[in-house]
């Protein structure tokens, strides 16, 4: 495996990659409490990571980006994977809820389970989690906080409504 840190407006971002694809893109919340694997190599020239890097540059400039064309194999369950898979189909400022995605799946009961996965999705950014929402586009959790979740969705123009719990 490769990292690179990534400085961002949200803090620092942690960019896992192999020769394959992205792997895993670490929030600030889990850089702080995460050290990479002692086999893994600092590496900013691998390309992969300069895809992502450039990307995520132009991402935090406000273009319009398309995460797609970034190659993403995320490690994890079967059912984690096709909900990844939902996430990476989400366009720009765009949102979907998690029912949405737990009918695109075909467990149209499953919104809960979604929000498990999408709560595990080890490419933050990337698979747009930050785009799934509450059915009445409420802010709902969010793993590398909700302050981080509230700067992506401003910096796309997306609306949202406080949860008022």
């Amino acid at each position: 495996m490769y990292h690179q840190l990534y400085l961002s407006p949200v803090g620092q971002l942690r960019i896992v990659a192999d020769d394959i694809a992205l792997r895993q893109l670490w929030l600030p919340n889990e850089v702080e409490r995460r050290q990479p694997e002692s086999t893994w190599i600092d590496d900013a020239q691998h390309p992969i990571i300069c895809l992502v890097v450039k990307t995520l540059t132009d991402y935090f400039a406000g273009k319009k980006v398309d995460f797609s064309l970034i190659p993403c194999e995320p490690e994890g369950s079967e059912f984690q994977k096709s909900v990844w898979h939902q996430l990476k189909s989400i366009d720009y400022a765009k949102v979907v809820s998690y029912g949405d995605i737990a009918a695109a799946i075909n467990k149209p009961k499953g919104a809960q389970a979604v929000g498990g996965a999408v709560g595990a999705n080890p490419i933050a950014i990337i698979l747009p989690c930050h785009r799934v929402m509450g059915k009445d586009n409420s802010l709902t959790g969010y793993s590398g906080g909700l302050h981080v979740k509230k700067a992506l969705l401003e910096l796309e123009g997306i609306p949202y409504k406080e949860n008022k719990r």
